[in-house]
């Protein structure tokens, strides 16, 4: 790496570090006082908000990334304009996008801790911190009480097995009065019913369970097979896909699918296993798949915006490159929500209600940036 790479680099980084300790603490504090009635509603103590936030940290991150690199490279490179040190830089020969070599590589960087975010760590969060507010929830008479999730039902369409499940339990993965429903090549039936379930070494076990196997024609059936045990390797369904299944079959609107935090690989897996959904939740699950992909690339759109506005020579204020990262994250902000809700409803196609946002300010960033050289 050579000297100025190093130079710019560490010029960069250091207000980077700082935009990210801000904007994460403004959003945490933000949100602290949204939710700080609800808080106070569900008794939660102080150390329980202080795991709620950290749980929660991943998902802002994702929000806070981004805008602390758009402030960031403004700062630095208004810093170095101010200074003239672009004009010396591009004076040596040079070129704009050469200097710029070092910042696409923390963009990159940054994208890729953003994908693993999404991937990894938000989607995990959500469901941790909804336990956490309810963690103290009361339990009413004959009820089990969190985090059990009540009458699921869940189809997969691939493999021809409808499960009900009266209760389901996601941390530990129990089950109350599970009941399959197998459709058998040749067309018979085959039901499975229990009054418990539960995973063991990687396989559903049903406890007083029956097994009973009507034949296509619908004539009498052999008496069903009783055990106190059941072993059910031929139920492939993990409890992470069931997770996923409740996550969203909630999703009836288009803001309730906003809030599901959903992994590129559960979004695949449910379309996969239900290769014809209803259009609205079709429409809305391929807008955030696509979204999902398009996001760690805003990263790199970032930087492709940030040159021409931060690199212009003159002895500009560095609050003017404040002023300007305002003034972007609000129009890409409002651009990628109506996109977004768009896509969700089905009025545009889902890979460009996605991927528009990107597209629309990196060409404009890139013909900016040409004009500015």
């Amino acid at each position: 790496m050579r000297l100025l790479d190093r130079y710019l680099l560490r010029e960069l980084l250091i207000p980077l570090g700082y935009c990210l300790g801000g904007f994460l603490i403004f959003w945490i504090t933000y949100d602290l006082f949204t939710e700080i009635s609800n808080f106070q509603r569900n008794n939660l103590l102080l150390r329980d908000v202080g795991e709620y936030y950290l749980v929660k940290a991943p998902e802002m991150l994702v929000i806070v990334i981004p805008l602390a690199l758009l402030l960031s490279l403004l700062y630095a490179l208004t810093n170095h304009a101010r200074h003239q040190e672009l004009t010396a830089m591009r004076a040596a020969g040079l070129a704009l996008w050469r200097l710029a070599l070092p910042y696409f590589g923390v963009a990159v960087a940054a994208g890729l801790v953003l994908f693993l975010l999404n991937e990894l760590a938000v989607p995990e969060g959500a469901e941790k911190a909804e336990r956490i507010m309810n963690r103290y929830a009361p339990v009413t008479t004959n009820s089990l009480g969190q985090p059990w999730q009540r009458e699921i039902m869940f189809i997969n369409e691939v493999e021809q097995r409808t499960w009900y499940i009266a209760a389901y339990n996601p941390q530990t993965s129990e089950m109350v009065k599970p009941y399959v429903e197998c459709l058998l090549p040749g067309g018979a039936r085959r039901l499975i019913s229990a009054q418990r379930g539960l995973r063991t070494n990687g396989t559903w076990m049903f406890l007083a369970a029956e097994d009973l196997t009507i034949p296509p024609d619908n004539s009498i059936a052999p008496a069903p097979i009783k055990a106190d045990a059941l072993l059910l390797p031929e139920l492939t369904e993990t409890p992470r896909l069931l997770q996923s299944e409740i996550k969203i079959s909630r999703m009836d609107r288009i803001k309730t699918a906003r809030k599901a935090q959903l992994s590129i690989v559960e979004i695949r897996e449910y379309l996969r296993l239900h290769p014809q959904p209803e259009a609205q939740r079709r429409d809305m699950l391929r807008t955030m798949l696509h979204n999902r992909m398009a996001m760690p690339w805003t990263c790199v759109v970032v930087v492709l915006i940030a040159l021409p506005f931060g690199a212009v020579s003159g002895r500009r204020n560095v609050f003017v490159g404040v002023a300007s990262s305002v003034f972007i994250c609000f129009a890409f902000f409002v651009l990628r929500e109506l996109s977004l809700a768009l896509g969700g409803s089905g009025r545009v196609e889902p890979w460009l209600a996605a991927w528009a946002p990107n597209l629309v300010f990196g060409i404009a960033g890139i013909v900016m940036t040409q004009r500015t050289t």
